[in-house]
């Protein structure tokens, strides 16, 4: 082989290797740019400038029933888009769970077009939370105002001082109502502004037994037994004044729903890292269909007893912020007419230490 082409030979080996470099460098930048919109919380996808597709990131991707009705109203807005006509859609997806997605599709400069999928489920959800909040809020005391400009009328006008009387009591318990309604409005707004709040070793035993003596005087004048069972471990690290009010009020769910004769039982038990706080009634028990609204706002499962016992039906919402303020949760077994059990699972002392040292890099 002569030397020229030898030389030319090597030269076409460097350029060879030149070239395997650049594409090893180039499928490097690829794969980088899919793992990125692989990471982009949006569902993106890329067509050509004839509207094939080219790219679709992970969340974009196909798969259930419901994806193929969002994939038709994509490849719709790919169609347009392509053309040079942008637009987008709402689609609602029954579920469960239900889900609110934003279509768009966007024309691109150099032709081709760019769909984008973006999930808006939470913000409905927020959303109609919100309405139903602001909806619940003003009939919730529009009816005691109602009530009291009404009771008001009626003492102006009557002379009869029996009658009055029963109007004056009426109107203290409209009154109370009202105030009641806004002073849970304001412990529910304290609890969740406040967060997890001042962390300590808390007596679960005098926690319990505070809770317990706002409501014995009532649970003793409806005829219903307040016991405090077995009470372990001896303390649980928390916020004492959060931990109080979400006991104060299981207790007050549990007195309310039972009827004269009645058992409502706290107790408490060290079991797999949590404590758990159970209270139990024997009362009226609630039905399968509500047992996953309970710890809504305003939500009630027996309105003509709530208006008789003066429940707001923001009293388990605060449980259910008390907890995830303490990282634990709530839940409850029930049957109708049979009773309910509420438990409020927080996690122990050793359990919180354990996740506070791996926040912060130690015991690794």
């Amino acid at each position: 082989m002569s030397l020229f082409a030898r030389g030319e030979l090597e030269q076409l080996r460097r350029d060879l290797a030149q070239a395997e470099s650049s594409s090893r460098a180039a499928a490097a930048v690829v794969e980088r740019l899919r793992a990125g919109l692989d990471a982009v919380p949006a569902g993106i996808v890329l067509a050509d400038e004839h509207g094939r597709l080219l790219l679709r990131n992970d969340v974009a991707a196909v798969g259930s029933h419901a994806d193929l009705l969002v994939e038709e109203a994509v490849e719709r807005l790919l169609t347009q888009a392509v053309a040079g006509q942008g637009g987008e859609q709402r689609l609602t997806l029954f579920g469960p769970p239900q889900r609110v997605l934003l279509i768009r599709g966007i024309p691109l400069a150099n032709g081709g077009a760019l769909a984008v999928i973006d999930d808006l489920s939470d913000r409905a959800r927020l959303d109609s939370i919100r309405t139903d909040f602001v909806a619940n809020i003003s009939h919730e005391l529009k009816t005691p105002v109602g009530a009291l400009a009404i009771l008001a009328e009626a003492l102006a006008d009557n002379d009869d001082v029996n009658v009055n009387r029963r109007l004056a009591l009426k109107m203290v318990e409209e009154a109370h109502r009202a105030s009641g309604t806004i002073d849970d409005l304001l412990e529910l707004s304290r609890i969740e502004l406040g967060g997890p709040g001042e962390r300590e070793e808390v007596s679960l035993s005098a926690a319990i037994g505070e809770a317990a003596s706002r409501h014995r005087l009532i649970a003793d004048t409806v005829g219903v037994s307040l016991e405090v069972k077995c009470v372990s471990p001896e303390t649980v690290e928390g916020d004492r004044l959060q931990l109080v009010s979400a006991l104060s009020n299981l207790i007050d769910n549990a007195v309310k729903y039972s009827n004269n004769g009645g058992v409502v039982t706290i107790s408490a038990r060290e079991r797999e890292g949590f404590v758990e706080i159970e209270v139990s009634d024997t009362g009226i028990g609630i039905p399968a269909r509500d047992l996953d609204r309970v710890f809504e706002r305003f939500y009630r499962v027996d309105r003509a007893r709530s208006r008789t016992t003066g429940g707001t039906g923001l009293g388990l919402a605060i449980v259910r912020h008390v907890a995830t303020n303490h990282a634990g949760d709530v839940t409850v077994r029930s049957r109708e007419g049979e009773g309910s059990v509420f438990t409020l699972r927080i996690p122990t002392t050793e359990r919180v230490s354990t996740k506070d040292r791996f926040a912060t890099g130690e015991g690794r």
